[in-house]
């Protein structure tokens, strides 16, 4: 297979399990902490938010959990999703190494958020639940659980960060079209909404602040539930169809690969490409280097503290060891709003502790100057949480041309671009900013961490 271009799968692949790295770790995670004792959650505290299963499978120390039928019937509609040796990317920058990229853009809502999204809908349906609130940054989230909850008949709410909801008008279209109701976030729906507005009018809003508000709106209405795109275990673990199909197809080219490059925000489609590679790794089969991007003016893992933190801004959930910029930092407004989150998933920030993964942070000028790049060369124009992954991935194949190593890169386009043509349009007009990300900024937000 070394003159393909393009690895797809049979329907019958799509994985019958997800993978839970959990069981693989030497130390186990810390645990989430109730706000009130610091004493670890019960399953009962996490009733008002959550269907038992995703309880259950967010303490699961399993290795495999099996993924429902049903589920798997709706994954058929784009899985299993393709791996592409970027053949022209790699002629484009003369570089010896071999460039593959899993591409999760084929989504219904174009991107890999439904990976997880299928399965929280179904678990609360069956559970009797009628209504699924949430937050969103970039739009990808929202869009994928109102598409979720039209397939098994629930409503759906969204709270949209303010920066997206007005830079992305097509997002929130596509929720509407799928008959999810959005609002802007901050939004003077909410108490927590209302207050953020008071201080400050003009709020770009935050991730932090929209969580808040869903999570507010879900205790108060009987019959509806929270929902969570990316940060905790569950999340993660039904993300993990990706690195389970991905290693299939990279044994079908015969190839498996020296370094895994992903974008990570709150932490779900790194997780997902990365997790069962690292079961490899751990295993001894494979050994690439596993490296995370993340944006430099929301640094979480490379200029963040590993602490216990609120998942939201108002301190409304558990309290979550992770790393953390504090639960009050409001990150600017950049067009990856996918990546503008306080803090990172819990899990990956213990397996970063535990020196599993490396980390580094670019500037969205770069990311959009490699996006572009992709676009021209492979045809696909990605969206700007990818193209971070995408700028590292053209750095490292870079080094390659200079040291001509012929290393195997592989990374996840885990969406389209096609709803952040305006942030294309600033970069190619030379109006995109890099935003820096001032210390004092920083220290500010994480003097408000709580003491425990």
């Amino acid at each position: 297979m070394t003159e393909a271009t393009r690895i797809l799968l049979d329907e019958s692949r799509i994985p019958h399990n997800w993978y839970n790295i959990v069981a693989d770790l030497p130390v186990p995670p810390p645990p989430i902490l109730h706000p009130a004792t610091s004493r670890p959650v019960e399953p009962d505290d996490l009733m008002p938010l959550f269907p038992v299963e995703l309880i259950d499978q967010e303490a699961s120390a399993e290795r495999f959990v099996l993924i429902p039928a049903s589920v798997r019937d709706v994954y058929r509609l784009w899985r299993p999703t393709p791996l592409i040796r970027a053949r022209r990317l790699e002629r484009a920058l003369g570089t010896p190494a071999r460039i593959y990229y899993k591409y999760e853009g084929g989504s219904p809502s174009g991107s890999h958020k439904p990976n997880t999204a299928v399965p929280q809908a179904y678990y609360n349906a069956r559970q009797g639940v009628g209504k699924l609130v949430t937050e969103t940054g970039a739009g990808q989230w929202g869009s994928a659980l109102a598409f979720a909850c039209a397939q098994y008949g629930l409503e759906c709410e969204v709270w949209m960060v303010r920066a997206s909801y007005d830079g992305k008008p097509g997002r929130r279209s596509l929720m509407r079209a799928y008959g999810a109701t959005v609002h802007p976030s901050p939004s003077p729906l909410t108490a927590y909404g209302a207050e953020a507005l008071a201080h400050d009018p003009d709020s770009p809003g935050s991730l932090g602040i929209a969580i808040s508000e869903a999570v507010e709106t879900a205790r108060a209405e009987p019959g509806t539930r929270y929902a969570l795109g990316s940060l905790l275990n569950h999340v993660l673990l039904h993300q993990t169809v990706i690195g389970e199909e991905a290693i299939e197809q990279m044994a079908a080219f015969g190839e498996a690969p020296d370094m895994v490059v992903g974008c990570i925000g709150g932490g779900s489609n790194f997780a997902g490409l990365a997790f069962p590679f690292l079961r490899e790794k751990l295993a001894g089969r494979m050994a690439p280097v596993i490296r995370a991007v993340e944006p430099a003016a929301c640094p979480s893992l490379t200029r963040g503290v590993y602490a216990y933190d609120f998942g939201d801004a108002a301190g409304l959930t558990p309290l979550l060891k992770m790393h953390t910029l504090g639960h009050g930092f409001i990150p600017d407004p950049i067009h990856a709003g996918g990546l503008r989150y306080h803090g990172m998933s819990p899990l990956l920030s213990h397996l970063y502790e535990l020196g599993m993964f490396e980390a580094v942070a670019m500037e969205q000028n770069d990311c959009f100057e490699a996006g572009s790049r992709f676009a021209r060369s492979e045809g696909v124009v990605p969206a700007p949480e990818a193209a971070h992954a995408l700028a590292e991935v053209v750095a490292e194949a870079l080094r390659c041309r200079e040291t001509g190593e012929e290393k195997v890169l592989l990374t996840a386009v885990c969406g389209h671009g096609h709803f952040d043509l305006d942030g294309y349009d600033r970069y190619l007009s030379g109006r995109l900013e890099d935003l820096s990300l001032p210390q004092d900024r920083i220290d500010t937000a994480l003097a408000g961490l709580p003491s425990l």
